[in-house]
């Protein structure tokens, strides 16, 4: 067919073009239109001709100017993050968090609902996302018009289906094929031209991770999430856009204690924020009352390692986090073994506040439960982007299909109709 070469059209290899550049500019730039063809491999008239159609748009925009050898200064170009906003959401086991972005993920506003643990009743979250997303686009200038899309981290697996759209899988929040992105879509929130992302939160940490934080300059990685539950995204040459592993509901303990999810002896039922405190209860500690799960952990940490001058520790906490921290060791071993990753990334807001204070102790433990030749090349540490991780990467799904798109709106369809837009995660981590 005229117009067609290798099955792909004069639109696809344009499309291709402008997704090139976008992205190059996004990761890399500033750049030039001189440095912009090699780092694209595109001619000096595809670049021409996209850099004019994109600063037409108002996608780039001009960023000062460098010197060249022997001529005039060449002007540096970026992408444009007042042009568009995106929407990152944390369905959390604690809250329902949401942010609004513009596209260099800067934050503009944010809407937080507390969540009891027993809180995640499917009406009632549907209504915290809506709510927070009305709630931020109140606080700001933003119109439907300019709003890319929404992306939303969700505890659990996540299916598609070709009606409903995203359809959430958490056993251990008792859901149970729960079509969020449809009833999100009831609300009338938005219009059907505003796209809803919708994936696993302990994938879009580890995007997050990977394009922005700890994870940045490796293409083989784990990112482990530690919360009132546990999991982990897993990204290597064969995955990179990622992929969301189980790994909280991974036995570590034949006849061992009850997990959330039913099973018996999960990493979750021993490492979780909630099972943490449950233990030091159990074994005669004093989990203060009235207070969220985050402040008690908190408590039961500053228990075990308290400050000041003669105060003395809780042994019962301090042998209740030895005992987590061997768990964890060998869980992080399996992780090792199974994947030989470059690094291993603690992250989550459990997560950030246990490696902090006994991540050196889960190191000792690697040794012991994994094989040494690839214990010694993988290095394990903390998270860069905090607890707003999970939101971060809630809004790069939208960004990555902004770019698969070569920076074109998306059509007013569901997203299990969307063109590929989890193809734009691969490859795309900065190096």
């Amino acid at each position: 067919m005229a117009g067609q070469r290798n099955g792909r059209t004069v639109h696809d290899l344009r499309r291709e073009n402008r997704a090139a550049v976008l992205q190059r500019l996004y990761f890399d730039g500033p750049m030039s239109r001189f440095t912009l063809g090699p780092a694209t491999g595109l001619s000096s008239g595809s670049i021409s001709n996209v850099v004019a159609d994109l600063v037409a748009e108002g996608w780039v925009e001009e960023a000062g100017s460098v010197e060249s050898d022997g001529g005039r200064p060449r002007t540096l170009l970026r992408v444009a993050p007042s042009r568009g906003r995106l929407i990152g959401v944390d369905v959390g086991e604690t809250r329902v968090r949401v942010e609004l972005f513009d596209l260099s993920l800067s934050e503009l506003a944010r809407a937080e609902r507390p969540l009891t643990l027993k809180g995640h009743d499917v009406g009632g979250i549907a209504a915290h996302i809506s709510d927070g997303i009305r709630e931020v686009l109140g606080a700001t200038d933003v119109t439907d018009e300019g709003l890319l899309g929404v992306g939303i981290g969700v505890p659990g697996v996540v299916a598609r289906d070709s009606e409903l759209g995203a359809l959430v899988h958490g056993q251990t929040i008792d859901w149970d094929a729960v079509p969020l992105e449809s009833l999100l879509r009831e609300s009338g929130q938005l219009p059907d031209s505003v796209p809803y992302f919708i994936d696993n939160g302990a994938k879009t940490l580890g995007q997050a991770e990977m394009w922005f934080g700890a994870g940045r300059g490796t293409r083989n990685a784990v990112v482990v999430l530690f919360g009132s539950g546990v999991g982990a995204c897993v990204v290597t040459e064969d995955l990179a856009q990622g992929r969301a592993l189980e790994w909280g509901h991974l036995t570590v303990r034949v006849q061992g204690r009850r997990c959330r999810c039913g099973a018996l002896g999960c990493l979750e039922a021993y490492a979780g924020a909630e099972a943490l405190l449950e233990r030091w209860q159990e074994a005669g500690g004093r989990p203060p009352g009235g207070v969220d799960e985050e402040s008690a952990l908190t408590a039961m940490l500053s228990a075990a390692h308290p400050e000041g001058d003669g105060a003395a520790p809780d042994p019962t906490a301090l042998l209740v986090l030895e005992e987590t921290a061997e768990y964890l060791g060998a869980g992080l071993s399996d992780l090792i073994n199974l994947f030989q990753p470059e690094r291993i990334i603690v992250g989550g807001w459990a997560g950030l506040q246990l490696g902090q204070r006994f991540l050196t102790a889960v190191k000792r433990y690697i040794p012991t439960y994994a094989l040494a030749y690839p214990a010694g090349r993988v290095t394990i540490g903390l998270g860069r982007l905090g607890p707003d991780a999970v939101t971060v990467g809630a809004a790069t799904l939208p960004l990555a299909d902004f770019f698969a798109r070569g920076g074109r709106r998306a059509a007013p369809v569901r997203e299990a109709e969307l063109p590929g837009w989890q193809a734009a995660l691969e490859g795309r981590s900065p190096k």
